[in-house]
């Protein structure tokens, strides 16, 4: 029975996003571990963990909440524009 756990930075991801990563992860899961049965989905774990931003570093930099919260902003407005220009 695999286990996988995800750790990220709380608010990263929506609860569209987390759903989908949850899926994918399992599909991954079902056709490398469980060699493409389906059954095989029953007995995969995933967790996400969520922590907030001050408690992570990446090369000596911690973010802050409010540096993550203007990222999330960015990167939304640019999913936004490439929707548009998709349309």
């Amino acid at each position: 029975m695999p286990y996988v756990q995800i750790h990220t930075i709380k608010g990263m991801l929506n609860p569209g996003q987390k759903q989908l990563l949850l899926e994918r992860i399992a599909d991954v899961m079902v056709d490398i571990e469980g060699a493409g049965d389906p059954e095989f989905r029953k007995s995969v774990w995933i967790n996400i963990q969520e922590t907030e931003a001050e408690s992570w570093s990446m090369s000596g930099f911690r973010p802050s909440t409010g540096q993550i919260e203007q990222f999330l902003a960015l990167r939304n407005a640019r999913a936004t524009t490439q929707e548009e220009v998709g349309k």
